[in-house]
């Protein structure tokens, strides 16, 4: 029997037309939704589109997942593997990029299809950790008792079951050099009825030292539902940090970014990130010069307190660190 956030998972928007509809707003560009979805599919939490302004076809919520005609422009510095991950595969869903940390790709399901996700072309089948992949993955971490961090990221690791989770938790925190888990998840902001009882007990069931990396691009994500889930992970005891990508004509305004790192703190997250985009194909009408980056972020950093200000950062190939921009 389905839960209550799987079924409200299950209730999202999978059509362009759809959502557009419940938007107010008339059905445009058909063709290139056609086409642009048969690369990259849609979805969209019916949480996430309540929070789009209805008639707005320029909403930064709505054109962070709408389908575009310019994912299909190729452009010679857009990738489909762009920040290196296939060649960091240590074993099927296992990357390892960084000393002391290891990532699993634990699934290729989220609840939401950012347009200019970074993985939207990563090849799922055969490299995420299913249970025929799992023992192999546990002895590689066994293996190396340099790790001390392993990260959970998809995907979204959230949209696993409870049971999935637990069981996975617990089998990381048997091997005695891990100190730290981390998971990368876009849920508690598009579909927050998944922090449940449940899932927090799965969570904390464990010695080791928890990290939630939220994902949040604009203050307009936020509502009542959202902070409930946020407080409630932070109140677990875990600690929660943010990583926000820098997108054009979404995000890319210094008094947005300043209300969305407010936003934040107030719901007892940390901004970590500020990502430059990482460079997927399909995704370069989201890109900014590193110029025009920096030129926000000088603004931003004379408008924020140091801890709340955010790393600006790019992800390079190949490079044993993030790469800090300016």
């Amino acid at each position: 029997m389905k839960t209550s956030w799987q079924m409200a998972l299950a209730d999202s928007f999978t059509k362009p037309a759809d959502l557009l509809a419940f938007l107010e707003l008339d059905e445009i560009h058909r063709p290139e939704f056609r086409q642009a979805t048969d690369r990259f599919s849609f979805r969209v939490t019916q949480s996430y589109a309540q929070r789009m302004a209805k008639g707005n076809p320029h909403d930064p919520l709505l054109l962070q997942v709408l389908p575009d005609v310019r994912e299909l422009i190729e452009h010679p510095n857009f990738a489909n593997d762009p920040v290196g991950d296939l060649k960091a595969a240590a074993a099927p869903g296992v990357l390892q990029k960084y000393q002391g940390r290891i990532l699993l790709i634990t699934t290729g399901a989220c609840a939401i299809h950012c347009r200019y996700c970074f993985r939207r072309n990563f090849p799922y089948d055969g490299n995420a950790i299913g249970k025929q992949q799992e023992q192999n993955a546990l002895d590689v971490i066994r293996r190396d008792r340099t790790l001390n961090e392993v990260i959970f990221s998809g995907g979204d690791p959230l949209v696993l079951s409870d049971e999935r989770l637990g069981q996975m938790i617990r089998k990381i925190g048997e091997i005695p050099h891990i100190r730290r888990l981390r998971i990368h998840t876009r849920l508690p902001i598009v579909l927050p009825c998944r922090i449940t009882t449940e899932l927090i007990a799965a969570l904390t069931a464990t010695h080791l030292n928890s990290v939630i990396v939220i994902h949040a691009n604009h203050p307009n994500e936020f509502n009542h539902e959202v902070s409930v889930a946020l407080r409630t992970l932070r109140k677990s005891g875990m600690s929660l940090l943010n990583q926000t990508v820098l997108l054009k004509d979404v995000n890319d305004d210094t008094d947005v970014l300043v209300g969305l790192s407010e936003a934040l703190f107030e719901n007892g997250v940390l901004p970590y990130y500020l990502h430059l985009l990482d460079k997927a194909r399909g995704t370069s009408h989201f890109d900014l010069s590193t110029e025009e980056a920096l030129k926000i972020y000088r603004t931003l950093r004379k408008s924020l307190p140091g801890y709340l200000l955010p790393k600006l950062v790019r992800e390079e190939a190949g490079r044993p660190y993030k790469t800090p921009v300016g």
